[in-house]
């Protein structure tokens, strides 16, 4: 096979149930020149049987079978090492690429050569309801958006090797790995968001264990803090927790806490106009609405807190809605 455009890296473990339907996803498409990664995380069911079924019937396919157990973080930066394509794209052993994948974003990469990373929206489908994952499209809004959550579908991805710059999945931030390495190469390429849902990302049934959404809310904290130095902020700021409260909503805070963060959007802004990391009109848009979603979400609201906003704060004030003005005056009033 001549070198092959895409490389796509696709880590499987124990994903018998599902494993040939996300393999025929990306052998139909309609975009053929590009090679199969599929690394065998040292199943015990029968993937590896399915995969050498196909690995007979299409040379695209490239097995790597591991002795070891690895985790998909690593597999995909072994996929990364291994690629020969000029792009890579990402892939789950039991999620469903639609058939105009590759092509949409193969046409996206090479028409904008600024853009390094191409993700498009997804469907969540399965266990629950069929719903859409809509991310933004433009750069200047992901960059925005992944202050407060990963704005982009990871098995989505498609980017430019050369893109990475040496960067990988780091084990350390599993399991938002992707969270992480995704905001740390948001400074050195464009990001783009196809507004079509070209993959459907399959829900599971089961519960997720308390110590995995700890794990979650660890690293995701993580991720969010080390962010926070485009606007020259260090983690060990004492006032960390307050700038973290006015990129991201937080439901229930108090309302000592949410003065606090109305000060610390203050500095934010004057820091990104010193930096312009960020855009300053969208920056303040989104700060903005994330503040009056904490005021409405506030854990105990009083009148002392409803004139603070009103004369020490008019400009928000003026800002906020009449029903929200209205219901956090009623509030107030009932303590």
């Amino acid at each position: 096979m001549l070198i092959p455009e895409i490389s796509v890296i696709m880590p499987a473990y124990n994903a018998e149930n599902h494993l040939s339907e996300a393999i025929e996803s990306i052998i139909n498409q309609t975009y053929k020149h590009f090679e199969l990664i599929i690394l065998n995380d040292k199943s015990t069911d029968n993937s590896l049987a399915i995969i050498r079924k196909y690995l007979a019937k299409d040379p695209r396919i490239i097995l790597v079978d591991k002795l070891q157990n690895s985790g998909p973080a690593n597999l995909r930066n072994e996929g990364f090492i291994m690629a020969k394509g000029e792009f890579i794209a990402l892939m789950d052993a039991d999620d469903i690429a639609l058939p105009t994948r590759f092509e949409k974003q193969v046409t996206i990469l090479k028409n904008n050569p600024e853009i390094g990373v191409c993700g498009t929206w997804f469907t969540f489908f399965g266990a629950k309801k069929n719903k859409v994952i809509r991310h933004s499209e433009h750069h200047d809004d992901i960059k925005i958006s992944f202050l407060h959550s990963c704005g982009i579908g990871n098995p989505t991805v498609m980017l430019r090797k050369e893109a990475l710059q040496g960067l990988q999945f780091n084990d350390d931030y599993v399991p938002v790995e992707d969270y992480d390495l995704w905001s740390r190469l948001l400074p050195k390429t464009k990001f783009y968001n196809i507004q079509e849902s070209l993959l459907n990302y399959r829900q599971h049934g089961t519960n997720i264990s308390k110590t995995k959404i700890e794990n979650v809310n660890r690293s995701v904290r993580k991720v969010k803090i080390n962010q926070m130095s485009a606007f020259g902020i260090e983690p060990t700021d004492s006032k960390i927790d307050s700038y973290l409260n006015v990129v991201s909503v937080k439901k229930g805070l108090r309302t000592e806490e949410i003065i606090k963060a109305i000060e610390s959007s203050k500095f934010l802004l004057s820091q990104n106009k010193k930096l312009g990391n960020f855009n300053p009109e969208r920056i303040e848009k989104q700060i903005t609405k994330n503040l009056i979603r904490t005021i409405r979400n506030a854990k105990n609201n009083n009148f002392s807190f409803y004139k603070y906003l009103k004369n020490n704060e008019p400009e928000l004030f003026q800002k906020i809605s009449n029903l929200d003005k209205t219901i956090l005056f009623l509030k107030s009033v009932i303590g």
